[in-house]
C-alpha cells in the first residue's frame, strides 16, 4: 500500500476539463493518468509485466493494460491495447468504449484476453482501502481507491488538507519480490504526484 496526493491531478483536470472535452469529445478522467503512470513504472520494473506459462517466464515488451469495469454480471477486465502508444484522450476513449460494450453485454472474448497488467478502481464504489485480486496469468494489479481529504503534515510546523488516495499493489511473489513491488508502487506514486512527468515516462 501507499498513498498519493492527488492535488496536482485534480488541478489539471479542473483547469483543462472543458478544453479537453471540446477538443477530444471525451472527458479527462483519472484512468488515463493512472494508466500512464503504470506504463511508466512497468518500463522501470519489467518483471511486473511478465507471466508464468508452464515452466517458462515470459517478460512482455508491450503494454496491454486491463481496466476493470462494472457490468450487470459484475466486474470484467477488458484490455486497452498498446497503452504506451496512446495519448490521454485515446486512453479515455478506449476505456469509455470498452465500458459501454461491457454494459451492453457486447464485449468480445478478444477484448478480455492478453492483458499484461490490470488496474481496478474500488473508489467508484466508495472503497477507502482494499487488496485487489490478481487477474492471472498476470503477475500484478493496481488498486485505486476513494479520494478523501485528509490533514497532511507538510513539515514539522505546517498542516494542510489534501485530497489523498490509497493505492494498493497485489503481485505474484513467485516472480516479483517485495523490494521490487514497493519500488514499483513508489514509482507510480511519484509519477502521479508529478503529472507532467507522465508525458516523459510513458
Amino acid at each position: 500500500f501507499n498513498e498519493v496526493d492527488m492535488t496536482k491531478i485534480l488541478d489539471i483536470r479542473q483547469r483543462r476539463k472543458q478544453s479537453f472535452q471540446e477538443k477530444n469529445d471525451i472527458g479527462l478522467g483519472f484512468m488515463s493518468f493512472f494508466t500512464k503512470a503504470v506504463v511508466g513504472a512497468l518500463k522501470k520494473f519489467p518483471m511486473l509485466n511478465a507471466e508464468i506459462d508452464g515452466d517458462r517466464l515470459i517478460v512482455k515488451k508491450y503494454y496491454d493494460i486491463g481496466i476493470a469495469v462494472s457490468a450487470k454480471e459484475g466486474l470484467v477486465v477488458p484490455v486497452v491495447r498498446d497503452a504506451d502508444r496512446l495519448g490521454f484522450a485515446e486512453i479515455e476513449r478506449a476505456i469509455a468504449d470498452l465500458a459501454n460494450k461491457a454494459r451492453s453485454n457486447s464485449l468480445a472474448l478478444s477484448d478480455l484476453q492478453g492483458g499484461t497488467f490490470s488496474i481496478t478502481n474500488g473508489g467508484v464504489f466508495g472503497s477507502l482501502m482494499s487488496t485487489p485480486i490478481l487477474n492471472t496469468p498476470q503477475v500484478g494489479i493496481l488498486g485505486m481507491h476513494k479520494i478523501q481529504w485528509r490533514p497532511i503534515a507538510l513539515d514539522e510546523q505546517r498542516m494542510e488538507n489534501r485530497p489523498m488516495m490509497y493505492i494498493a499493489l497485489s503481485y505474484d511473489h513467485r516472480i516479483v519480490d517485495g523490494s521490487e513491488a514497493v519500488r514499483f508502487l513508489v514509482t507510480v506514486k511519484e509519477l502521479l504526484e508529478d503529472p507532467e512527468s507522465l508525458l516523459l515516462e510513458s
